[in-house]
């Protein structure tokens, strides 16, 4: 098995975690999460620790089972903590609203670019820096991602939207090359 597939999930006490064949409900103190796992992987519950069992040992299987692992504990993880993204927005007049559960992004476009968020995914939105959370990591990521995506920072001013944190690698511009 893979070294994360091996690792034990401790599943803390105001968690709990159901188990019917290769579908897993996870509810916790910020909310309820469902997934159906493939039918190769097999979870077994001894007391507060759930491991993973490959039910044959083919490559495929092996590696299946790594990532289950890891998103069984994502979703144990998002319904005690949750998990959040921030986002800043550069450029000369690039701010953001919040209307309701729509983001106005006013990004250098003639009009504002309005994003419905998904169902689950929370926002707090100050001028330059949006705040997501959602106890689903998958979807907290796709969303800050798509949100990227409006308008990806560009080499030579870095104006755009970024990832907090996010180092953009700068270029020279036209006048540099003389």
């Amino acid at each position: 098995m893979s070294r994360i597939g091996k690792k034990p999930i401790v599943v803390p006490a105001n968690v709990q975690v159901d188990i019917k064949g290769s579908h897993i409900k996870v509810s916790g103190p910020k909310g309820v999460l469902e997934r159906d796992f493939r039918p190769e992987i097999e979870f077994v519950t001894e007391g507060d620790i759930i491991s993973v069992k490959c039910r044959d040992n083919s490559k495929r299987t092996v590696a299946f089972s790594g990532l289950s692992r890891t998103l069984l504990d994502n979703m144990i993880i998002g319904t005690v903590d949750g998990f959040s993204k921030k986002l800043v927005i550069e450029g000369v007049g690039y701010r953001a609203d919040l209307q309701g559960k729509t983001i106005s992004l006013y990004v250098g476009f003639s009009n504002p670019v309005l994003f419905d968020l998904p169902e689950g995914v929370n926002a707090n939105v100050q001028k330059t820096q949006i705040v997501l959370d959602s106890i689903n990591k998958e979807l907290v990521g796709q969303t800050a991602a798509t949100i990227r995506s409006i308008r990806k920072p560009e080499p030579y001013k870095g104006k755009g939207i970024r990832y907090e944190g996010e180092r953009i690698v700068r270029k020279a511009g036209k006048s540099a090359s003389k």
